[in-house]
């Protein structure tokens, strides 16, 4: 019994946690780009922008740009865009 929980915590040591990619600069810029070109708010859409970088990541930043583009989340992405809306909401337009 000794010997198999060794091994398994030789194991576990061996495993990485896989984590998603925070968003690139680059879809930082062109959320900014996007966000102002819809809501000529320059001080908000910079807000907005930089709490996406901390709330999502890349492939949901995706979701997000095309969101405001005019597109709709899929129905898988549909309860994490809403949240990620009310939670950007609180930190960029506070008692909103």
């Amino acid at each position: 019994m000794r010997n198999i929980l060794l091994a398994l915590a030789v194991l576990t040591m061996g495993v990485q946690t896989v984590t998603a990619a925070q968003p690139s600069a680059a879809q930082k810029d062109e959320f900014y780009k996007v966000c102002v070109g819809i809501s000529q708010n320059a001080e908000l859409c910079r807000c907005k922008a930089d709490a996406a970088m901390t709330l999502i990541d890349e492939r949901f930043m995706g979701v997000v740009i095309s969101s405001m583009k005019g597109g709709s989340p899929a129905a898988a992405d549909y309860d994490a865009y809403n949240t990620y809306v009310a939670k950007s909401n609180q930190i960029c337009k506070p008692n909103y």
